[in-house]
Parts: structure tokens; sequence; C-alpha cells
């Protein structure tokens, strides 16, 4: 973040002064709303919570070096040496001053939002564009009302592009994100199921998304996927046409940039040909370092937003070569005797657990296991999701399924009335160890996935400690 000073924060976000402190001149370095990540100069923001009230950290943070503090309650004592702004609510006073902040810095903004993929895609894209520029990201997937407006807030006077991804729960949610960075490209990667159970249909969750259009800038370019039915109705907007640049994705003809000569036979990455429709016998050979069909969609849309930043396909396909993904985004490892895991924990929804159990089915010559908990956030369809996901499965080429979780369960019951050869089904975590331990052998695969609170991760990880104990006495 660039210096401001306390004069700017009061006008960024309407607050008045508590206390005695009036030297508007204050430098602010930095926002925080951990007391424990203060540094030097930096203004902490106190927000009221469920489990913890910020209130409580404003002197510890004071002591930690904060400038001053950000509050939306009086305070039993003031200090005279810091200042204190107080406002209706922290939270919005953050987007406020995140929005502020923004307009002073003309440079692209590409804003992500989607179903599935989204933080995959943003760092795709981000790892493109940083071929030929200084790239400011959203860090994991910090994509709510508070991560995002931290990380325009660390935009700096060397920041020439920022990747932002944008998440929701609720309708509303993408308008008020999109508003504050105002992005110069928006990209939606696609309409799942994911928080269906909070908008109640596939529709809902399309009018939704869409909202990141609201924000973006006149003249701006927007990326969309060709492929899904749902995002392929807006062909039919023509407000939406005549304000924005357009560029279709996937594998249809309606795309304008295609993927073609698709192979994800491979457990550490897949390969296509991408070819632009738009511009006459361009073509140009991309390797994803993840593997899994679905992989082409943040390969492609990195690509159309590589293109349309001045950068040549082979700058691009350097770029997807170098992408890493985030921690347990299908973090691909592997051991002695052709074993794989496949970490992808960090969350799921039916359409990201399909699309993982697919890039398991398509590996070659080794035994496929697939390790699933349950999905959240899918409200009275949970259910009927969860036995969609496990008729799929039962349709796929993979040797065993364990599954955890009470969901997950009625998963595992439905993949094993398609017939899926071999379907376990564990009360918890513990009985799990059990049946993956008795399992690694050879030539195995291993798929790892459920919703974030799940936390299976830690099978991901017994299996890889398990494994790394018998590396060392190879």
């Amino acid at each position: 973040m660039e210096k401001i000073t306390l004069k700017d924060l009061l006008e960024a976000t309407g607050g008045k002064l508590a206390g005695s402190f009036r030297d508007e001149t204050r430098e602010i370095t930095g926002v925080e709303s951990d007391n424990r990540r203060i540094a030097e100069g930096n203004v902490f923001f106190a927000f009221p919570g469920e489990r913890a009230d910020g209130h409580d950290f404003v002197e510890a943070a004071l002591q930690g070096g904060a400038s001053g503090c950000v509050i939306t309650k009086e305070l039993s004592t003031y200090r005279d040496d810091a200042f204190y702004v107080m406002v209706e609510d922290a939270i919005k006073a953050l987007g406020a001053l995140a929005s502020w902040y923004r307009s002073r810095f003309d440079i692209p903004v590409i804003a992500v939002t989607g179903s599935v993929g989204k933080t995959t895609t943003k760092d795709m894209i981000a790892s493109v564009l940083s071929q030929e520029y200084e790239v400011l990201k959203t860090e994991g997937n910090y994509n709510n009302e508070i991560g995002l407006p931290k990380t325009l807030l660390r935009i700096g006077k060397n920041t020439q592009m920022a990747v932002v991804e944008m998440g929701m729960n609720h309708a509303g949610e993408i308008s008020y994100l999109t508003n504050i960075a105002r992005p110069t490209m928006a990209v939606i990667t696609n309409i799942g199921d994911a928080h269906i159970g909070n908008l109640g249909s596939k529709e809902n969750i399309l009018k939704a998304k869409c909202e990141i259009f609201e924000g973006l800038q006149e003249g701006g370019i927007a990326v969309l996927n060709a492929d899904d039915e749902y995002l392929l109705t807006l062909k039919e907007d023509t407000a939406l046409a005549a304000n924005t640049q357009i560029i279709w994705i996937g594998e249809s003809a309606a795309a304008d940039l295609r993927a073609k000569e698709i192979d994800c036979t491979l457990p550490d990455r897949m390969t296509f040909l991408g070819t632009a429709g738009k511009e006459e016998g361009t073509q140009a050979f991309f390797e994803v370092p993840i593997p899994g069909r679905h992989m082409i969609y943040p390969a492609l849309t990195a690509c159309a937003v590589g293109r349309a930043k001045g950068l040549t396909y082979d700058r691009i396909a350097q770029g997807i070569r170098e992408y890493v993904p985030t921690k347990m985004r299908m973090e691909i490892h592997t051991y002695p005797d052709n074993i794989t895991v496949m970490n992808d924990t960090y969350n799921a929804n039916p359409q990201s657990m399909k699309a993982g159990l697919s890039s398991l089915a398509a590996l070659k010559d080794v035994r496929k296991i697939a390790v699933l908990g349950d999905m959240f956030e899918l409200g009275e369809r949970e259910e009927a999701l969860h036995r969609e996901v496990g008729a799929f499965a039962g349709t796929l080429p993979v040797d065993t399924l364990i599954t955890v979780g009470n969901a997950a369960k009625m998963l595992g019951e439905e993949a094993r009335e398609k017939g899926l050869p071999e379907v376990i089904i564990c009360e918890d975590k513990e009985e799990a160890k059990q049946a993956l331990e008795a399992r690694l052998c050879e030539n195995t695969a291993f798929l790892f996935k459920a919703s974030r609170g799940m936390k299976l991760e830690e099978l991901a990880d017994f299996v890889m400690d398990t494994l790394e104990n018998k590396r060392s006495r190879w």
C-alpha cells in the first residue's frame, strides 16, 4: 500500500475522530484486522465478530505499532498518541477506503467469479500476465467483503495489473464487490450448484454472478465459457453486447478461443491445442501442469486475457506452464512405484467433484482410488446432488471409492448401486485411514476431495506421510 494520511481515511470512510488525537497528517502504511499481523504505521480495523470482537484487541494493535484504528463503538480509554476513527460499519468502511484507493490507480483490474474454478483461473491469469507485467493478485481465496478490499489496498506504485477473485453466498454480494473494484475485465468461469441452498436455482446463481458487470468499466472486456448452457444465454443479452467486448472460450463452435486435441491421460499434466477463431490460422500448444480435462477453461481464459493485454502465444504458453496451484487445489504429489496423490481438498461442489473424478478416471495404468467427503451448502438438494455425483462415479473406470461423512454415505450408496467395483463407507476419518493403509501399493492414484469443513486434507496428509516414511526406507 502506498502511504495515505488520516485525512484521506476520514474522507474515504466518512468517519469521525474519537479521543483527543487530531493530527490529520498522520501517515498510514497499510491496513490490518488481525492484531498479530500489525506492522508499523498500519491502521487496525476492529471488526465485530461471532467468536471475537476486534475492539478487544485495539490496545494490542496499537502496542504492535498501529498508527490508529477504525472502531464502531466507544472505548473505555483513548490514547493521546493514536487516532480513533468512529464509523457505523467497519466492514463497509474498509470497502469505502478500498474503493477510494483503487480510484487513485489507472491500471487494468481483472475480476474473476463463477461457481467452480475461480481461484485456479485467477492464479493462471496472474501467472500469464506476470510474464510481461508486475501483477498483484488475490492471495488464496480471500475473495469476500474483507478479502477483496484488502487485496486492492495492496496496489502499489509498481503494480501494473491486478487480478482479483470475487466470491459470494447470496445475491448482492458480487454487486458490492464489483463496485469497489471497478474492473476493466470480467470473467465468469461457469454456473454450477455451489450455494444453491442459499440462492434456490441455477437461474438465480446466474443472475448473482452477472452482477459483476455492474462495476465493469465502459468498454470493458468479458471472458465467458461457451460450453456453459447458462452463460451461453448471455449471447441474447443485447445490452451487454452493446457495452462489452465478449470473448467466448471452450470446446464448442460458439467459442472464439477453442481447445482441441485434448490429452488428459497423464497424472501430472494435461495438454491441448488452442485455436483462435478470430485470428485465422492461429493456434498454439498448451501444457497445463495439472491433470483434468476441465483445466482447458482456466488455461483458455488466461490465454484470452493475455492476448487482450498484448502477450504472444509463446509467452502465454510459458505462463501456463509456470502456473503454481494454491495449496490444496488439485496439488499433485508423486512417489516411487508409480503412486500419485491428488489433493483437491480445499472445497467441493457437484461440478468440481465430477471434474476431480473425471481427472482420476482419465489416468492410465494405475489403480484409481477416490476418497470423497460431504459437500456443503446444497440445501434441500443435498441428497439428490450427492446421489447424482455417486451415480456419475459409478459410470467411470474408478476402482475404489472411500466416503467419509453422512452426506457422502449417500454418494457411496449410489455409486455402489451403479456398479462401482469397491465402495467403502466410513463413519469417520480414523476408519478411512485403515482402509487407505490397506490399499497403499504400487501403481495407484488417490484423489481426495470434499468441502472445506470436512478437513479431508488430514487423510491426504496421512497417505503422504506414510509414503514419505516408506520413501526414507527405499
